[in-house]
């Protein structure tokens, strides 16, 4: 894997990698970095420098966490672990400084509902371990798919090729890890949602759905991209982001869920249950507008004004 160039790399020492989570799933959040080097145009991790100090452009820095030993691992027994809320665990300087696979060894025995998630295939790498923490932990490794596309990918990322990232996918549910397609975000009239299930369907558990969010200095980033690049669009994305408009998003809940009837699916609102699924047919969740399930604890109960 090549190492991204023009990264400025940091150390910086932390007391507690593992931080309680308000995100939809609730429990432990664990970031091994600061920043990441995928540089997502729409990432919405790049609010966190307004608690890091850094004035570099998000996808441009990346501070390697150091942290003291984990004495008792067994404390996050049962609750849930997501490896990977603001930053990509494996993103390509994993490769060198190996900090998620340090994680990974301190909690392998602990019992824990581990999640983790990526847009690498270098996870491959660690498919021993992963293993090993299978026979003791609820794990879960989940993969951003948005697109099929890769020149939409590669405007919005620089990550792996989604043809890498469907590899690993086969690769680590074959092994007989539970995995998770998460369709996010998921772009108006350009995601395929459709399309993705279709080509993943058989080497996941679930997929997860979730809105393209647009907030922060990014906004303006996508617009213009939209604009220019998909002109035709332009007036959905502005009913969508600029009047509020919910209605394609509530279609294409209407839609996942006779794809879901189709495919022999589960459909379910909010709630990730712990299982593998009979080959073919993982079971769908509705994770959209991320307001009204931040906070839920994967609940399957939304906050509605």
């Amino acid at each position: 894997m090549t190492e991204p160039k023009n990264i400025i790399v940091g150390q910086v020492e932390t007391k507690n990698v593992m931080t309680k989570s308000n995100g939809p799933l609730g429990g432990y959040a664990v970031n091994p970095y600061v920043g990441c080097p995928h540089a997502c145009k729409y990432c919405y991790a790049s609010f966190m420098k307004r608690f890091t100090g850094h004035t570099e452009d998000w996808g441009t820095f990346m501070d390697v966490k150091d942290w003291p030993a984990i004495k008792d691992p067994t404390k996050y027994a049962g609750q849930k672990v997501i490896i990977g809320t603001v930053t990509d665990g494996y993103n390509q300087l994993e490769e060198k400084y190996g900090r998620t696979r340090k994680i990974l060894e301190e909690l392998k025995d602990s019992g824990a509902d581990i999640l983790i998630c990526t847009k690498s295939d270098l996870v491959l790498r660690d498919l021993d371990l992963l293993l090993e923490i299978n026979k003791k932990c609820n794990l879960t490794v989940s993969w951003s798919i948005n697109t099929l596309d890769e020149n939409f990918r590669e405007d919005m990322d620089d990550a792996v090729p989604i043809a890498r990232r469907i590899e690993a996918m086969k690769t680590v549910y074959d092994a007989g890890i539970r995995t998770v397609c998460f369709i996010s975000p998921v772009f108006p009239g350009i995601t395929d949602i459709e399309a993705i299930i279709e080509r993943t369907r058989e080497q996941c558990d679930l997929v997860w759905l979730e809105n393209l969010n647009l907030r922060g200095g990014f906004k303006k980033t996508i617009m213009d991209y939209i604009a220019d690049k998909y002109p035709d669009l332009l007036p959905l994305y502005e009913r969508i982001y600029t009047k509020k408009d919910r209605s394609y998003f509530e279609d294409l809940e209407k839609k996942a869920e006779d794809l879901a009837r189709r495919y022999g699916c589960r459909f379910i609102d909010n709630e990730t249950p712990y299982e593998r699924v009979e080959k073919g047919h993982p079971t769908i969740v509705d994770y959209f507008y991320h307001e009204e399930v931040r906070g839920t604890a994967n609940s399957g109960v939304r906050n509605k004004k």
